[in-house]
């Protein structure tokens, strides 16, 4: 069955769902929550008794801290997130600075790391878990340092395991020094994860040839590396970013290397649905300070994407009008 949630369809495995079973399947919680159906506002009381029918228009409205905008929603496999920005975990320095990070970003979907720990508990990033609300964040397991599909696509079943989700960030690495994703690899561990029932949303190049085989191969979305992760170069081949934002159908994710946020800004102009960003919130000086103007730049290449940008000339081209001006017999 197929509903039309906040302008954007949505596929249910069941043929008729109510009105609760349709707000957990989306992770939206009852309260101050109004919801109409074709139209017409669905009071509280008949919310249990309200059958959805294949076709049916859903709107959600809830009310939000001023200045968000809910009638973009990133949509990504078939879930609505407000915030398009996601967010890593790795190289804060306490998990306190990284909950003010969080915080500061809005952010609802976040990054770990998949590594052994001690058998006390220790190892890396131990207590990283203890900052995340399991109720407000999506996680999103990375199967960050796996060199080969085999090793890929265990990674994201221990995961599934430990933290019981589906969701995964796929990385599988073709290069040790610059961490330069194998494309084929990552295909190919694409399609053996989708089988097996996992969200994927993978790490790759701005190829675009390779961003079609992810979307064939059931990717929910596409990872476009900006450069080398860590580095902090910014994003270096924007038309390549461009290319697949007009291509495929699932959402653009710019991943790696962004340092500033008029890198994000930049990305979001170029089409791209999000942004991953890490290293440049967690290492910046004040992590929770980048991590508010990171959700400011999204915001607003978001909107000047969607407001398009003015064409390009080789010439001067005057704002004000030409005829009648003043003087204008004295410049001569």
């Amino acid at each position: 069955m197929q509903l039309i949630v906040n302008q954007q369809p949505c596929e249910f495995a069941s043929d008729a769902l109510d009105v609760p079973t349709l707000l957990a399947s989306r992770g939206v919680k009852d309260e101050a929550v109004a919801i109409a159906v074709n139209g017409e506002v669905v009071p509280r009381r008949r919310w249990p008794s309200v059958t959805l029918s294949d076709g049916d228009r859903v709107e959600l409205v809830k009310a939000v801290a001023g200045g968000a905008d809910d009638a973009d929603p990133l949509i990504i496999a078939g879930r609505s997130f407000r915030s398009r920005l996601l967010m890593g975990t790795g190289r804060f320095v306490s998990p306190n600075v990284l909950r003010a990070a969080l915080e500061a970003s809005g952010t609802e979907v976040v990054t770990v790391a998949i590594r052994m720990t001690g058998v006390d508990g220790s190892g890396p990033d131990a207590g990283i878990l203890s900052a995340l609300d399991r109720q407000r964040y999506q996680l999103l397991p990375n199967t960050a340092g796996a060199t080969s599909v085999r090793q890929a696509v265990f990674m994201a079943e221990l995961a599934r395991e430990a933290l019981g989700t589906a969701w995964v960030k796929l990385e599988v690495i073709g290069d040790e020094r610059t961490l330069w994703p194998d494309v084929t690899g990552t295909v190919e561990a694409t399609r053996i994860l989708v089988r097996e029932g996992f969200v994927v949303l993978p790490y790759t190049t701005t190829d675009l040839v390779t961003a079609l085989r992810l979307e064939e191969a059931g990717a929910a979305t596409v990872m476009p590396l900006g450069s080398m992760i860590g580095s902090g170069q910014g994003v270096q081949d924007w038309e390549g970013v461009r290319r697949i934002a007009e291509r495929v159908s699932v959402p653009v994710v710019v991943d790696a290397g962004i340092g500033a946020p008029s890198d994000a800004v930049r990305a979001m102009e170029a089409g791209a649905a999000a942004c991953l960003v890490n290293t440049a919130i967690s290492r910046s000086d004040d992590p929770a300070l980048m991590a508010a103007a990171m959700r400011q730049a999204v915001i607003a290449g978001r909107l000047g994407y969607r407001a398009g940008r003015m064409p390009r000339f080789d010439h001067a081209v005057p704002s004000s009008p030409v005829t009648g001006l003043v003087g204008a017999s004295l410049a001569t």
